[in-house]
């Protein structure tokens, strides 16, 4: 195992670094990695590592959520109010329609079938969003209209609502009926969530700041680790809950860390986001090197032009779904474009749950796999790659504005 996370870390960040030196996507070169390392090239990854692979994975987006919680400002989410409810289910929902509707006469599936389809690919990936937002955030652009936040939180939503959809139409294809209940579960999991996450930052944040109070030092080191601690718990937390009641793990990770900044003392929140952002560096190798290992590429090869139709057909829909969201809003149309292009990106909820119907004995398997397989390597790099090439050309950095309308009125 050891030599396989040696790999892993020394291979996929020098790919990483020429992916960047070649002006593209770091993440281009760690999924490069994960496939050419993984189990149907090279093979040169240890199976025990694969085994644990969905839970390194899990842990690398914990951090990431962290990180985005501890940089999110909820007084600038607030200015935001109603686009970012609609961007949490308004986009995958027009993504699914557009699988729904046109994947039976492309792929020679059935409705249930391209529903499922849809469900996979449906997720926007916060592995990929959240650290660009991030950096957006930290240099002030688009800040004043809040639009990194905005993605932030869609993005964050977004993934809960397309599995709770996920497992409704896999009941339905194995033969059994959309409960009403799995609807109703989706705000409720969100609701719960917050709610979680929000009493468990309120009570490290009291510890924390008690133990300030009495002059007991708390190394900052130790912090990250108290908070970690509680983050695995929050998402085995849902695991224990799933038979009784809906709780997103994903979201109360994020609460949790939105009210550690909110209540903690400021220098605590800052030393906090720092010490994350510096975790997020080994994460990300971990993640994308693992999701690239996921990847089976005799699927892909064997998908052909149809899939590749199909998923850029359905990113159509997901970006009129975001307009949708974004109609009555002051965003320019460089801004709104910048919003589609942010909004692309899939990643870990396709590794995640791509291969789960081919798992569970599904006619659909083996296709719906090779679409999911096929939508990260086409999306990811696009949304990633955008991202980073638009960003300064669509959005507006905070204060420039200012500057030149004093400038105008000094004239």
């Amino acid at each position: 195992m050891l030599s396989s996370l040696s790999l892993i870390f020394l291979v996929g960040l020098a790919m990483a670094a020429i992916c960047q030196r070649l002006k593209l996507p770091r993440i281009i070169g760690m999924l490069i990695t994960g496939v050419v390392l993984g189990p149907y090239i090279l093979d040169l990854l240890d199976p025990a590592i694969l085994s644990i692979s969905a839970e390194l994975r899990q842990m690398a987006l914990i951090i990431i959520l962290l990180k985005a919680g501890l940089s999110l400002n909820l007084a600038d989410l607030r200015k935001v109010g109603r686009p970012a409810v609609l961007m949490s289910f308004v986009p995958a929902s027009c993504e699914i329609l557009g699988y729904f509707l046109f994947a039976p006469y492309l792929l020679g599936i059935n409705r249930i079938e391209a529903a499922i389809m849809g469900a996979v690919l449906a997720a926007v990936s916060p592995a990929v969003v959240v650290p660009r937002m991030i950096q957006l955030m930290e240099q002030k652009y688009g800040t004043q209209k809040s639009i990194p936040q905005l993605i932030m939180a869609g993005s964050s939503c977004d993934d809960i609502f397309v599995i709770v959809l996920f497992s409704t139409f896999t009941n339905m294809a194995q033969g059994g009926s959309a409960n009403i209940m799995d609807f109703v579960n989706i705000p409720v999991s969100i609701i719960l969530g917050i709610l979680l996450g929000a009493i468990a930052g309120y009570i490290l944040s009291l510890f924390f700041e008690t133990a300030y109070a009495h002059k007991h030092c708390v190394r900052n080191s130790i912090k990250v680790i108290i908070v970690l601690g509680v983050s695995f718990m929050l998402m085995s937390i849902e695991t224990w809950l799933e038979e009784i009641v809906s709780v997103s793990g994903l979201l109360a990770v994020v609460s949790m860390a939105c009210v550690l900044k909110i209540k903690s003392i400021a220098f605590v929140s800052k030393r906090l986001s720092e010490k994350f952002g510096k975790l997020w560096l080994a994460a990300e190798v971990i993640l994308f090197v693992l999701v690239g290992a996921a990847v089976d590429i005799r699927y892909t090869l064997e998908a052909g032009i149809a899939t590749v139709l199909m998923i850029l057909l359905a990113l159509v829909f997901r970006s009129i779904g975001v307009s949708l969201c974004l109609v009555g809003t002051d965003m320019t149309k460089k801004e709104r474009l910048f919003c589609m292009i942010a909004y692309l990106p899939k990643a870990t909820v396709q590794a995640a749950i791509g291969s789960v119907p081919l798992a569970m004995g599904l006619p659909c398997g083996q296709i719906v796999l090779s679409v999911a397989v096929l939508g990260i390597l086409i999306t990811a790099p696009i949304g990633a790659f955008g991202v980073d090439l638009t960003y300064k050309k669509l959005l507006t950095k905070e204060g420039r504005t200012n500057d030149a309308n004093i400038e105008s009125n000094a004239g």
